[in-house]
């Protein structure tokens, strides 16, 4: 079958309230949404978080960088259209929005491809429609939520409410101090139950910082420990990430900004990373995720990829060194990618785990009429 369209949207989705992480401040996240449609009309889905501002630009990049080398091309050609787009954006560049608008391109026809098989995508890749392991994502900074320390023990009540036992909060937002009362506010509402992981967002300016920060968290954690401390240092320091695991008990965590399997070739032979977080959306889509996937399983580090819980259900449930999925709540208002889904296809769990969809693709239709609300024009 032969591409014969291809449809792109850029939206501007709201957060519920002004929300804080370690560098920036969320007012709104723009995503772009990409449309396959082959000869016989059927249409595959794909997408991408572009940032706070990057919407427009990222779908430029599709409809003149990456959509005529695409159209007219067979649709079951995935992994060489991949690469000769690849190559083909050499000169504009092989990061950032570039990599981000290709992602969205491959997911859509992964998504395609596993309509017209009639199977879930996990079940297309090799996987099955088991359960998957999950943890409750959050921890933001809201000035709205009261006491720092008030705000993440509610939230992890929140979160054990809904059957998660694992949970994230954010770090590197507040004082080394102030974030420690966080830690330990968290680890006693979690009472031994359940595993706290830590993400910084490139929080931390040096190795030495990195290391009295987690320190102190590891002070505050006492016996129970922490899961893993995430993206202590900008993206850029893969030595800086390797010598920190070097000197830390806690595990390093990091990848979900890197793009390609070259850079996660240097994360994992520095040995920069115990887990990788690649997230499909920004990597290189389903194509490039696989191959790191795969590459990371031949050096015994799992995965736990970063956002998009919709895509990468289907993605862990297709390899064997899947470790966890994040998951984002809903009613937190954070993770909003939902709100442009139909109700009836947005991801579902029970007891601590996600359930992989049953429909065929992604298992996901757009809200038409949220998506208009939401659109940027051209």
């Amino acid at each position: 079958m032969k591409i014969s369209t291809i449809r792109t949207r850029a939206v501007s989705v709201p957060v519920s309230q002004a929300t804080r992480m370690s560098n920036r401040v969320l007012a709104d996240r723009h995503y772009v949404l990409v449309e396959v449609t082959d000869s016989d009309g059927r249409t595959g889905l794909g997408y991408t978080y572009a940032g706070t501002a990057g919407g427009p630009l990222t779908r430029t990049a599709v409809d003149e960088l990456l959509a005529p080398g695409y159209l007219g091309a067979e649709a079951d050609d995935i992994v060489g259209l991949w690469s000769r787009a690849y190559q083909e954006t050499l000169l504009a560049g092989r990061r950032g929005a570039i990599i981000r608008a290709l992602s969205a391109l491959d997911i859509a026809l992964w998504d395609l491809k596993a309509q017209r098989a009639g199977q879930p995508l996990a079940v297309l890749l090799g996987g099955s429609t088991n359960p998957l392991p999950a943890y409750a994502s959050g921890g933001y900074y809201r000035d709205g939520d009261g006491d720092w320390t008030d705000a993440v023990t509610a939230e992890i009540a929140f979160n054990k409410s809904q059957g998660f036992t694992d949970h994230k909060i954010k770090v590197g937002g507040l004082s080394i101090a102030e974030d420690a009362r966080r830690v330990a506010a968290a680890t006693e509402v979690i009472n031994g139950t359940g595993r706290l992981a830590l993400d910084a967002n490139n929080a931390y300016r040096s190795v030495a910082e990195a290391r009295a920060a987690i320190t102190a968290f590891e002070r505050a954690a006492g016996e129970t420990g922490l899961w893993w401390f995430e993206e202590p240092l900008s993206p850029e320091a893969i030595t800086g990430h390797a010598e920190l695991a070097r000197h830390t008990v806690t595990p390093v965590a990091t990848g979900e900004i890197h793009q390609t399997r070259w850079e996660f070739r240097a994360l994992l032979e520095t040995g920069a990373a115990a887990i990788i977080q690649a997230d499909a959306g920004v990597a290189g889509g389903v194509t490039e995720w696989l191959r790191i996937a795969h590459t990371a399983d031949s050096f015994g580090v799992p995965m736990a990829p970063h956002w998009h819980h919709n895509l990468h259900t289907h993605l862990c449930a297709a390899i064997a060194n899947t470790l966890v999925v994040e998951y984002f709540a809903a009613e937190k208002g954070i993770y909003n990618f939902e709100t442009l889904l139909t109700e009836a296809t947005r991801l579902r769990y029970a007891d601590g785990h996600v359930l992989v969809p049953h429909r065929p693709g992604l298992g996901i239709d757009l809200d038409e009429s949220s998506v208009a609300r939401h659109e940027l024009p051209r």
